[in-house]
C-alpha cells in the first residue's frame, strides 16, 4: 500500500480544459450510449409504477369477490370497486414518484416496503375516499367491498413490491443488471476511509479493486500509470478518486489519466458533504451548482400531511366538544381567570402566531420574561396539574392545527423568549422552523419534554426533532400519535 509524501506539481492545461476536449471528440454512437443509460432510471420507474398498478387494481377487481367469500355467499353481489382502484393506484404513483420512491436503490432489499407501501397507501386511500365523497359517488360502493379493498390493496402493493425486489435480485446476478463495478483509487488513508463501514453491495456496487497511490512525487507518475493499466484490464463502470480535495493537482492528474479509460469518474468529498445525504450537482436556471439541502416535503407531501391533519383535527374536535366545555368549565371554577391560555410561538417559517391552550396557571406571561414550568411549580392550578400530568391542556391546539398555524404532528413550538435564546446557542435550532411545529412530537413520544435546564437537555431534543424533519413520513406521523395516547415516557416529565 501507498506511503505518504509531498505534494506533486502538475503543470499545464486545466483538466477540465481537456475533458471538454475529449467529450467533443467522442464518436456520435457514445451519445446514444449516454442516452440509454440515462433513460435506464426512467425506465424502471415505469416499470416499479407498472407493477404497483396492476396490484392495486387487481385488489380492486377481486375484491367484490374476496367480501362474498368472507360473508359465506350471504352478502349480495356488489359494484365493483375499480373505479377507486384506478384512483389510488393513480395517487400511489404520483406520490412514490414525488418523492423519489421508485429509485432502483429501494428495490435491493425486501426491508422497509411494507412501511414505504403503508405511506403511499394511507395517502391513496384517503384521497380516493374523499373524491369519491366530494363528488358523491360514495353511496354507490359497497363499504364491505371498500373495506376488503384497504386491505387487500396494502397487501397487493407490498407483495408487488417484494416481488419487484426479487426479480431485481436476479437479474443482477445476470448480465442484464449486474451491479456496478467500482474501483477506488488515492492515498492509503482516504481509501481506508472511503470503505469503512459502508455497505457497498447493498446500494448494487461490487467494488472490485481499491488500488493505493504512494504520496510521493518521485513515485506518482509510475503508480497513476500502474493504476490507468489496471482499470484498463479490469474495465470497470466506475471510479472513485478518495484524495483530499485541497490537492487540486493530483486530482486533475489522475482525471487526465482516467479520462482515457470508458468509466465514470467520481471526486469523493472529504467529509465536507458526509451530513448532507441527498448533496447532488443541479442546474438551477442559468447557473450548476452542488445543492446540499432539500424541502424537507415536497409539494405532495405537504398536501398529504395537511388533509391529514384537517380530517384529524376536525374529528377531534367534534368528538372532544363535550370534554372541552367541561374542562373550560372546571377551570372556571378552580381559579379566576380565562378558560384558554394564550401565547405568541414562532411557526413555519419562523412567523408568529398565537397558541391555543387551556390555563393550567394564575399567571398568563408572554412577551420578553417567560418562566418555564417546574416540578411542583406553585403557579400550577390543582386542576392544571391534572391537565397538564396528561396533556389535555394542549387539546386547545387543534384549533391551530385547522388555521393551519400548525400540525397535529411536528416539533413542539417554544416561546418566543426562549426560541431567541436556543437559536443563538445551538447550531441548526433554527431547522426546527423548516416545517410546522406540532401538539406532538418525535422528541416528546421519546421522553423530551418538562422544563429544558441546560442546553445538554435542548440538544437532545433538537437532535430529536431534526430526525423528524429528515424522515417524515405518514407512517411515523401515525406511530407518533400512537406513542403519544400509549406510550409511558410520552407522558414522562409532564408538570
Amino acid at each position: 500500500m501507498g506511503v505518504k509524501i509531498a505534494k506533486p506539481a502538475f503543470p499545464g492545461v486545466s483538466a477540465s480544459v481537456r475533458a471538454r476536449a475529449l467529450l467533443r471528440s467522442r464518436p456520435a454512437g457514445g451519445r446514444w450510449r449516454r442516452a440509454s443509460k440515462a433513460l435506464a432510471p426512467v425506465g424502471f420507474i415505469a416499470l416499479a409504477a407498472l407493477v404497483d398498478a396492476v396490484a392495486i387494481l387487481g385488489a380492486a377487481l377481486v375484491s367484490p369477490t374476496l367480501y362474498r367469500a368472507l360473508t359465506l355467499g350471504l352478502a349480495p353481489s356488489v359494484e365493483s370497486v375499480a373505479s377507486i382502484g384506478t384512483i389510488a393506484a393513480l395517487l400511489v404513483a404520483l406520490s412514490t414518484i414525488q418523492r423519489g420512491g421508485y429509485d432502483r436503490k429501494h428495490y435491493l432489499v425486501s426491508s422497509g416496503q411494507f412501511s414505504r407501501a403503508l405511506s403511499a397507501w394511507g395517502f391513496a386511500i384517503l384521497g380516493a375516499l374523499a373524491l369519491s365523497f366530494a363528488t358523491k359517488t360514495s353511496s354507490e360502493f359497497s363499504r364491505g367491498a371498500v373495506g376488503v379493498f384497504c386491505v387487500s390493496g396494502l397487501v397487493a402493493l407490498t407483495l408487488g413490491r417484494r416481488a419487484l425486489v426479487d426479480a431485481h435480485a436476479m437479474l443482477r446476478r445476470t448480465s442484464l443488471a449486474a451491479p456496478r463495478r467500482l474501483i477506488a483509487i488515492g492515498f492509503e488513508d482516504c481509501l481506508e476511509s472511503l470503505m469503512g463501514d459502508l455497505d457497498w453491495r447493498r446500494e448494487g456496487v461490487d467494488v472490485v479493486s481499491m488500488i493505493a497511490l504512494r504520496d510521493n512525487q518521485a513515485c506518482f507518475a509510475d503508480d497513476l500509470a500502474l493504476a490507468a493499466a489496471a482499470v484498463r484490464m479490469r474495465r470497470p463502470d466506475d471510479i472513485v478518486l478518495a484524495i483530499p480535495w485541497s490537492r487540486a493537482s493530483v486530482i486533475e492528474a489522475c482525471i487526465d489519466a482516467f479520462l482515457q479509460t470508458p468509466a465514470e469518474i467520481h471526486l469523493r468529498t472529504d467529509g465536507l458533504l458526509e451530513r448532507f445525504g441527498e448533496a447532488k450537482i443541479t442546474r438551477l436556471g442559468p447557473i450548476v451548482g452542488l445543492n446540499v439541502t432539500h424541502a424537507p416535503l415536497t409539494r405532495l407531501e405537504l398536501l398529504e400531511k395537511r388533509v391529514f391533519d384537517i380530517v384529524v383535527a376536525s374529528l377531534a374536535l367534534i368528538a372532544l366538544s363535550p370534554l372541552f366545555a367541561l374542562v373550560a368549565l372546571l377551570i372556571r371554577l378552580d381559579s379566576p381567570g380565562a378558560a384558554l391560555f394564550r401565547q405568541n410561538r414562532y411557526g413555519f417559517n419562523q412567523e408568529a402566531f398565537r397558541i391555543y391552550k387551556f390555563r393550567t396557571m394564575t399567571t398568563v406571561e408572554d412577551g420578553d420574561s417567560v418562566v418555564q414550568a417546574t416540578r411542583s411549580d406553585p403557579r400550577v392550578t390543582r386542576l392544571g396539574a391534572f391537565l397538564r400530568r396528561f396533556s389535555i391542556d394542549e387539546l386547545p391546539q387543534l384549533l391551530n392545527v385547522l388555521l393551519g398555524d400548525m400540525s397535529i404532528v411536528g416539533p413542539r413550538p417554544h416561546a418566543l423568549v426562549h426560541d431567541q435564546q436556543y437559536v443563538q446557542r445551538l447550531a441548526r435550532y433554527a431547522r426546527r422552523h423548516n416545517v410546522r411545529p406540532g401538539i406532538t412530537g418525535w422528541a416528546q413520544v421519546n421522553g423530551h419534554r418538562g422544563e429544558i435546564s441546560s442546553d445538554a437537555k435542548m440538544r437532545a431534543r433538537l437532535e430529536h426533532d431534526l430526525y423528524y424533519i429528515d424522515n417524515w413520513s405518514f407512517l411515523l406521523d401515525v406511530k407518533i400519535m400512537l406513542l403519544t395516547v400509549f406510550s409511558r415516557k410520552a407522558h414522562s416529565n409532564a408538570y
